[in-house]
């Protein structure tokens, strides 16, 4: 279960990098109070697995200073496909955690990817990026 964690860790650690890249890039209040947010749930993510690793005594690869970008971001429309890929990535990194998973454990583990579904559907609607939703979100 702890290598399931650490990536969903990297996957945390890596959309507070995107967001803070993507959100200059967004200059419509509705989509950077968006970006704020779903920001701060990353960090809340990140700092509960961070606890829950040290607590199982586990260890994750240290965050890297920087990522690099699937693509540049240059505009509202690349910051939105971002987001969207970014918000797809976390979901596909907590749907691993599932099956390793009981009890809280997979509740808290399914809201992950729950809210991660969610977010990447609002961002497609924001970029009218069509279909909105996934038929199996978290689904490589």
């Amino acid at each position: 279960m702890s290598a399931q964690l650490a990536a969903a860790l990297a996957a945390e650690e890596a959309a507070i990098y995107a967001y803070g890249v993507l959100g200059v890039r967004l200059t419509r209040d509705g989509d950077l109070a968006e970006a704020r947010a779903a920001e701060a749930v990353h960090r809340n993510r990140r700092d509960l697995l961070v606890s829950e690793l040290a607590a199982a005594q586990a260890s994750a690869a240290p965050a890297p200073a920087g990522y690099e970008l699937p693509f540049p971001v240059t505009d509202r429309e690349s910051a939105l496909r971002l987001a969207i890929r970014v918000e797809d990535g976390v979901a596909q990194a907590w749907r691993a955690v599932l099956p390793v998973t009981e009890g809280g454990d997979r509740s808290a583990a399914l809201g992950a990817l729950t809210d991660a579904a969610v977010r990447a559907a609002r961002w497609r609607r924001l970029g009218s990026v069509t279909p909105a939703t996934l038929a199996w979100p978290g689904r490589p």
